[in-house]
């Protein structure tokens, strides 16, 4: 893959350079903003590594900038908070995963192979259901005939979902594909992302089964 690595420490973008070589990604490193901007107009990446506090602006701010734009890349968020706060505010910027400072190299690489995962399921068929329709292979949600931009992380939950129309998508599992062994601490970022996919596509597109998770019809 090809991973933008924004980040200002000479030390931080040695670390993760290093070890997302050894993945065979390539990565190119912007240690501004400003920077990061010029390698996203110039170039496409398949993952972005970003840090909060940049010599030029707020990480965050960045990323809701950039999703605003239509940038579908896939964000990881470096970051030395760890508060819920900090996540769901991240979340709703835009950002698709954390990864709290100081982090184990294994783990940086595991989450950068996810996040080279959850790229859009081209073999599953356009979804529609009531004004919704889908397109996967194109990554196209539209809503009454209007596009709606959804992040990769909401993409892959509509996917779990709309596979399995009708059926229930159990809370745990949702957690599970997307924090692993952090899943019982990140019910507030889980529930912001289902909460976000309904202000996008309608309540209607999801529903809650009681004490057991969610489905799509």
């Amino acid at each position: 893959m090809r991973v933008l690595l924004v980040e200002d420490h000479k030390e931080v973008v040695e670390v993760v350079t290093r070890a997302l070589v050894k993945d065979e990604h390539r990565v190119l490193a912007a240690r501004s903003l400003d920077e990061a901007d010029a390698a996203i107009a110039t170039s496409t990446f398949d993952a972005i590594v970003l840090d909060l506090g940049l010599p030029d602006g707020s990480g965050l701010a960045w990323c809701k900038r950039v999703r605003g734009e239509g940038l579908a890349t896939p964000i990881l968020v470096l970051t030395a908070q760890s508060a819920v706060a900090t996540r769901v505010s991240g979340l709703d910027s835009g950002a698709d995963d954390f990864l709290p400072k100081p982090f184990a190299v294994a783990e940086l690489r595991a989450r950068v192979r996810a996040l080279g995962r959850r790229a859009p399921n081209h073999t599953m068929r356009p979804f529609m259901s009531r004004d919704v329709q889908l397109d996967f292979s194109a990554r196209r949600a539209l809503v009454g005939g209007l596009e709606v931009p959804l992040t990769a992380r909401e993409w892959k939950i509509v996917e779990m979902l709309t596979s399995r129309a009708g059926r229930v998508v159990r809370r745990s599992e949702i957690l599970e594909a997307f924090w692993g062994d952090r899943a019982e601490s990140s019910e507030a970022s889980h529930e912001v992302l289902v909460g976000r996919i309904r202000k996008k596509l309608g309540l209607a597109f999801i529903r809650t089964v009681r004490g057991e998770g969610y489905a799509t019809d």
